[in-house]
């Protein structure tokens, strides 16, 4: 597990002092020596090392990492350049294109929300193999949870795009009033029709970002072929 380095080192730092850190620790090195785990190793932490705690302008919450090989990389619904665009986003391509007139471009790769100030986290951070919510209940959720509240105590503007139930049982840390929190059902196939599909979170997003002077998210994604 890569180290962080950032400034949520002293946000969060304590977590790793903490007896469930310690057994969620051992559990990772193991899975991590006996199976095949995702995203490797040195990418768990991406979303922090993307995007500093003193940047955070948005939360996208999802929940485990992709668990086929060479997709995840440590950013919720990112994959690596050269693999297929998963379905939910897809979705989440067609909402840009439909709320922000956004091309619907040839990767689904994320990086470039992350270094925006997009913090693209997951609940749980790692996966095994073909095994979605392996890695539930080991620690991941607490941790992650340390996360969003040093968010939550951040004192400027921030929005929440919380996409599901999962994501969304997250409001009850969410209290800070200059916060913005926005809902939806998840983009996946599944659900993404029961509300996701015209939620038009993205230009609400830049709104409410833009009215309290802050720059907005660029949120086009381009074409890497």
């Amino acid at each position: 597990m890569g180290a962080i380095q950032n400034d949520w080192l002293s946000a969060i730092g304590g977590e790793f002092r903490k007896p469930y850190y310690k057994k969620l620790y051992d559990f990772v090195k193991e899975e991590y020596s006996t199976r095949v785990i995702y995203p490797p190793a040195d990418d768990i932490f991406n979303a922090l090392h993307l995007t500093p705690l003193k940047a955070v302008k948005v939360v996208i919450l999802g929940q485990d990492p992709y668990h086929n090989e060479h997709q995840a990389h440590g950013l919720s619904f990112s994959v690596l350049p050269d693999q297929e665009i998963p379905p939910s986003l897809q979705n989440i391509y067609q909402e840009l294109h439909d709320d922000l007139g956004c091309y619907i471009p040839d990767n689904g790769y994320l990086e470039k929300w992350a270094r925006q100030g997009v913090l693209m986290l997951n609940t749980v951070l790692t996966v095994r193999a073909h095994q979605a919510n392996s890695h539930q209940n080991h620690g991941w959720e607490q941790f992650t949870d340390a996360i969003l509240s040093a968010v939550n105590g951040q004192d400027r503007p921030i929005v929440y795009m919380l996409w599901g139930r999962p994501a969304q049982s997250k409001i009850p840390m969410l209290t800070n009033p200059k916060h913005l929190i926005l809902k939806a059902p998840h983009p996946s196939p599944l659900s993404a029709y029961r509300g996701f599909l015209g939620c038009r979170h993205f230009s609400q997003a830049n709104a409410f970002l833009e009215s309290r002077g802050e720059t907005p998210i660029d949120w086009q994604i381009e074409n890497r072929r």
